[in-house]
């Protein structure tokens, strides 16, 4: 029997984890993890990557690390990246999304992008039509659209940009969206596993369930799945997702958005390593049954059940004349298959001027900043929380829903969330900043925020705060009715005098 190759698990300091060791069931060798540190690590870890005799090399690559890694992969030849390089070269920026769209003539909005910001501005003052939906470019994700804005006329193009300091600036014309939705559509093997429309929340314009959106998997178009395969084919990607536009007006897909790296449920993780372990072994492994429109039934599971589910199959069957007529008719389009293989040629030609300092100065500058940044949790954004080891996008967003009725003076306070425990503090410990409150400056609504201090604390507080004037140390808390030396104690580490 042919000897299998020797997996590695690729593991970034501070980067959410895709895929663990529970995903490959039923694998018999050893899978190796290897964990790239930032900044000056290529040596170390090309070294490591060569010591433990790693064929496969599975892992999606931040966009900070992304030219980092296309030297990486030059070192390491003989060593298969899972996506490829090339497959990841969307992942890194909406220009590279775009460039990718042109390359291979997948549909997309009318997009410019404009590394001059007078031709920018020129553009959106006197050729572009309203809405414009202006986007930062430079990362793999919007996390939840914190960074996608639309704007209705040149004035708010413009104070958003002035503000902003996007570069480049990067604007595309406003779909008018059908059913106020777009589309989710995550493929494995270039079939689409799952699909469902993202519709906007009550006030909102953004189709994202992270700022109160909501979601349903019934009625996906045929031509948003056409679409998607497309994308995907192209990208040669093992696993692959879209966001598509579908036009009101003509019911015409779009891509807006399409990578590798994406927010998936447990079942669907599992199911992308079944296709992995299924091509690695050369057929040994049975390729992932998933039948066509099968969210529509796991839509109706409670997301927050869904969530955790492991391990969901589905046994083959016999279908009916009508659905045997309807498979076989879809059938080239939609069956699960194995990737070509990725080449330099794949990618396309960067529009950024002075392209090869650009990209070292980027890579530079990104990967200190992993280093250095210290995070205050009230104020951080989804982004933020991301960059956190270990996060994964439904935590980040249940951190943040935690946040709109409380406030964060430590780390611990997290621990309230049932997905949060103290190791998972500890490896932030040295990325967290000091997040104690002020005691001189904070409202009545921001201490009755914090743990330990209720409406009628935080009103005793604010009295004695104004019959003093300012409070000179911590220790005048004691001063106060209702704090005793058990409060005391807890409230220090989570006050403090401000400079």
């Amino acid at each position: 029997m042919k000897k299998l190759p020797k997996i590695g698990l690729l593991y970034l300091d501070y980067v959410m984890r895709f895929f663990d060791k529970s995903n490959f069931k039923g694998w018999p060798d050893k899978i190796e993890t290897v964990t790239y540190h930032w900044k000056n690590d290529k040596a170390r870890f090309i070294k490591e990557i060569k010591r433990k005799k790693i064929k496969i090399l599975i892992g999606n690559i931040p966009a900070t690390a992304y030219e980092t890694f296309v030297e990486i992969s030059k070192e390491l030849p003989d060593v298969r990246f899972v996506p490829s390089i090339e497959t990841q070269f969307s992942n890194r920026s909406k220009e590279n999304v775009t460039l990718f769209c042109k390359k291979f003539k997948i549909s997309i909005p009318k997009t410019k992008i404009f590394y001059d910001k007078d031709k920018g501005y020129e553009y959106l003052k006197n050729k572009a039509t309203y809405p414009q939906i202006i986007k930062r470019s430079y990362g793999p994700s919007n996390y939840g659209g914190y960074f996608v804005h639309k704007a209705d006329s040149f004035k708010e193009a413009k104070k958003l940009l002035d503000e902003k300091k996007y570069n480049p600036i990067y604007t595309q014309n406003a779909i008018d969206l059908k059913d106020s939705g777009d589309i989710r559509v995550m493929l494995i093997g270039h079939k689409p596993i799952c699909a469902f429309w993202r519709y906007s929340g009550k006030n909102q314009w953004i189709t994202n369930t992270s700022q109160g959106g909501s979601m349903s998997y019934e009625n996906i178009p045929m031509n948003a799945l056409e679409l998607a395969v497309k994308a995907s084919k192209a990208a040669k990607a093992e696993y692959w997702a879209c966001d598509i536009a579908i036009s009101a007006k003509t019911g015409k897909a779009y891509i807006l958005e399409c990578a590798t790296a994406f927010a998936a449920f447990p079942y669907i993780r599992d199911w992308i390593c079944q296709y992995l372990m299924w091509d690695f072994s050369k057929g040994r492994f049975k390729k992932p049954h998933v039948p066509l429109f099968s969210w529509e039934e796991l839509g109706k599971i409670d997301s927050s059940l869904l969530r955790t589910m492991r391990n969901i199959g589905f046994s083959k069957y016999k279908p009916s004349f009508d659905g045997e007529y309807y498979l076989n008719d879809t059938k080239d389009n939609f069956d699960m298959s194995l990737t070509e293989i990725s080449n330099n040629g794949d990618v396309p030609d960067s529009i950024a001027p002075d392209k090869n300092a650009n990209q070292s100065k980027n890579t530079k500058r990104t990967e200190d900043e992993y280093e250095k940044k210290k995070i205050n949790l009230n104020g951080a954004t989804l982004t933020d929380l991301m960059s956190l080891y270990g996060m994964e996008e439904d935590l980040a967003i249940e951190i943040k829903e935690y946040l709109e009725d409380n406030i964060i003076t430590d780390s611990s306070d997290l621990l309230e969330l049932e997905s949060i425990d103290s190791q998972m503090l500890k490896s932030w410990d040295e990325n967290i900043d000091d997040m104690r409150i002020d005691i001189n400056t904070a409202t009545v609504e921001v201490l009755k925020k914090i743990k330990g201090i209720g409406p009628k604390l935080a009103k005793n507080i604010l009295d004695y705060r104004k019959k003093m004037t300012t409070f000179k140390s911590i220790n005048e808390l004691k001063e106060l009715e209702g704090i005793g030396k058990n409060k005391f104690s807890q409230l220090k580490s989570r006050l403090k005098i401000g400079e």
